[in-house]
């Protein structure tokens, strides 16, 4: 059977967490200015287009 004592990422060593948080933020930012591409495209295409 296998050991459950101890939790891998708690002895895992290097963990970044400022890399992380800097990672995620960069992705928030990539959501954000896409959702806002899109929005924008559409709205240029019922004006346009309509």
């Amino acid at each position: 059977m296998a050991e459950h004592a101890t939790v891998e990422y708690e002895t895992a060593s290097g963990n970044d967490y400022a890399q992380h948080e800097a990672t995620y933020r960069s992705f928030l930012q990539l959501v954000k200015w896409g959702a806002g591409s899109v929005v924008l495209v559409l709205v240029l295409m019922a004006i346009f287009l309509v």
